[in-house]
């Protein structure tokens, strides 16, 4: 009886066994993905930060800007004669007058 020759695909390893995090190397790359993760994640905050303080900034100025006009306008009602205020008119149709 002869005995069967053995080939590569005969051969046992332990290919698939051990676990990703047995390995040394493959959690340190991991830890490095997460921190440029988190470091993207920071930049990314720090820019919307900044837009809120903008946009904070722009309405302040709007606001100032609003003020100083209806200080101006409160002026020109304080010194000008206010206008008589006109006759309510009936509700039926409308004239024309020649």
């Amino acid at each position: 009886m002869a005995i069967p020759r053995r080939g590569l695909q005969d051969i046992r390893t332990l290919t698939g066994k051990v676990s990703k995090s047995k390995h040394p190397y493959m959690a340190y790359l991991r830890i490095s993905h997460i921190e440029m993760e988190k470091a993207r994640k920071n930049r990314e905050s720090d820019k919307a930060k900044q837009l809120v303080a903008d946009i904070a900034a722009q309405l302040a100025e709007i606001e100032g800007e609003k003020d100083e006009l209806l200080q101006v306008v409160g002026e020109r009602r304080a010194t000008a004669p206010r206008p008589k205020p006109k006759p309510a008119r009936s509700a039926g149709g409308f004239k024309i007058r020649y």
